[in-house]
């Protein structure tokens, strides 16, 4: 005899009905759809091209009303079957500018936006799990974006999960009466720990879909690759993932919760500032106004997004942590794109006048570490100079650092740089610009040109040759840690001899990326940490007149 989820839970108990909801195997509906059991309750979601695909699944309490600047706590169970056939909403944020080649169309928005999406194989059984942790500066996105489809990794027998976090100042916002009504005394980090609850809900349920919870993979882009980076730093995630992917990082640093350091005021005192600003004396005095009110107060005091080193979860600054040997030694496939910056000109300095205000301007800026910049980057073409030097300060240094790094730590680890050109990008001087390997990696080039109007759509045969051996290779990399795919060169570990693998129209494995460029860098960075000084591109590449 069958007894229904409630009649099982009176008879044996509801802790053991939901002890057994995260290890259910999916059961199809009378109606065809798949349904799953988690450890709150049946979803049903739906059929797409083959894959079953779940969204809108609640991983955490919605954090409004007294909740706003909480850390994320377990989701209410419920009754009968949930539907999981739509996207939850995104996370509230401010819009793109309309003109931005990351534009897309509005969503519907809210706070009560913990969400997640699975995509998983019509037959999974302990498939290996990737989750995915969109990009957008920590204050935009969501995991409802066409580019962030799952369904090629479904296909190649991964079980694939997108999440929604909380953005800008809901997300990153730290506070002295924050911190005074938490347990532990901290505060800021919500989106972090939401990212945590959310591998946490993963660990708990995945096997309902016919994932393995012991086969997770972690993976994001820019704020996502910073998200998976601050992870690695993070002992609170240990044990929730085994692999990382890691897609255009940076390794700035961050205030700290109560004091100044590296030129950066405390966390603190930036969320009493913004307080202030908005005449709130206090958390019931923030909690009372509406988020639209706090996001657009958010843009006009220019709220930088972005964690704070609080102690319990964040112990110290990423080099720090990564030098002491203390980060989660994991594998990790980590690359950036040799055009990163095109897309965000404003990072770039003016070009000075001629080569001679060229060289002075590195020499002011580096001394006698000029001429090693000067190798680096030529006077000989200073535009593109300038764009590769804002492009290894901010992403190339610290990927190639974060690969280097977990190689030393006994953890074989693999670096790739996107090198791909396609005639829309090329038309607009924006060969591989920042992102522009999503499409790739999600092989869903024609998507992407379905996103927004602005972004440059790649459509040859070349393009979905590469997208298709993209996903091949960041598949197996989640599957089995060795990244490999159809028709394609095999991918060797970074370790001593520095391989890395070049995606052009066709992928082709080199020998150190960018010779002298990591130490160049790297001094760079130890002396700037010696003066107490951010290392990070506050004044670009060389100085101005």
């Amino acid at each position: 005899m069958l007894l229904s989820g409630r009649a099982f839970a009176l008879v044996f108990g509801a802790p053991l009905l939901g002890a057994l909801a995260a290890f259910a195997v999916p059961v199809a509906a009378a109606s065809g759809r798949p349904t799953a059991a988690v450890a709150e309750g049946r979803v049903a979601g739906s059929l797409e091209d083959g894959v079953r695909v779940f969204k809108g699944l609640p991983y955490a309490l919605p954090p409004v009303g007294a909740r706003r600047w909480r850390p994320p706590a377990p989701p209410a169970s419920w009754q009968g079957v949930r539907e999981a056939h739509a996207f939850g909403p995104h996370c509230v944020q401010p819009p793109y500018p309309a003109d931005s080649v990351y534009f897309e169309p509005p969503r519907p928005m809210s706070e009560d936006c913990l969400t997640l999406n699975v995509w998983a194989p019509r037959n999974a059984a302990r498939a290996p799990v990737i989750v995915w942790i969109h990009g957008g500066a920590l204050q935009h996105g969501g995991s409802a974006s066409p580019m962030y489809d799952g369904r090629e990794y479904a296909k190649r027998g991964i079980v694939f999960v997108s999440i929604n976090y909380r953005l800008g100042i809901f997300g990153w916002l730290a506070h002295p009466g924050l911190s005074a009504e938490a347990p532990d005394r901290v505060s800021g980090n919500y989106g972090l720990l939401d990212q945590i609850a959310a591998l946490e809900w993963v660990k708990r349920n995945i096997a309902a879909f016919g994932g393995d919870p012991a086969n997770v993979t972690a993976m994001g882009e820019s704020a996502g690759a910073l998200s998976v980076t601050y992870l690695l730093a993070a002992p609170r995630a240990k044990g929730l993932f085994g692999r990382a992917i890691v897609q255009s990082t940076n390794m700035r640093a961050v205030p700290r919760l109560r004091d100044p350091a590296y030129g950066l005021p405390s966390a603190e005192a930036i969320g009493a500032a913004f307080a202030e600003s908005v005449g709130a004396k206090d958390p019931a005095a923030l909690r009372a106004l509406d988020a639209e009110t706090l996001t657009a107060a958010a843009l006009r005091a220019r709220f930088a997004a972005q964690p704070t080193i609080d102690g319990p979860l964040l112990p110290a600054q990423i080099v720090d942590v990564f030098d002491r040997g203390e980060q989660i030694k994991v594998p990790v496939l980590a690359g950036f794109n040799s055009g990163e910056v095109r897309s965000q000109r404003g990072l770039v300095p003016p070009v000075p006048a001629d080569a001679a205000a060229y060289a002075a301007g590195a020499t002011r800026r580096y001394g006698d570490l000029a001429p090693a910049f000067l190798r680096l980057y030529p006077a000989s073409d200073m535009e593109e100079s300038l764009i590769a030097a804002t492009r290894d300060i901010v992403y190339g240094w610290a990927v190639e650092r974060l690969v280097r790094q977990q190689t030393a730590a006994g953890a074989p680890s693999y670096l790739y740089l996107f090198d791909h050109c396609y005639d829309a990008a090329r038309a607009r001087k924006l060969c591989a610009f920042h992102a522009s390997e999503l499409p790739f990696v999600f092989g869903g080039i024609g998507r992407a040109a379905a996103q927004a109007a602005n972004w440059p759509a790649a459509t040859g045969d070349d393009d979905h040759r590469l997208a298709r051996q993209m996903v091949d290779y960041w598949a197996s990399f989640a599957a089995r840690g060795i990244p490999s795919a159809v028709g394609a060169p095999g991918w060797r570990p970074y370790g001593d001899e520095e391989y890395f693998l070049e995606l052009g129209a066709s992928p082709v494995l080199r020998r150190d990326p960018m010779p002298g460029m990591f130490e160049f860098r790297e001094e760079i960075m130890r002396r700037q940490r010696q003066r107490d000084e951010q290392w990070f591109v506050n004044t670009g590449p060389v100085d101005r007149e």
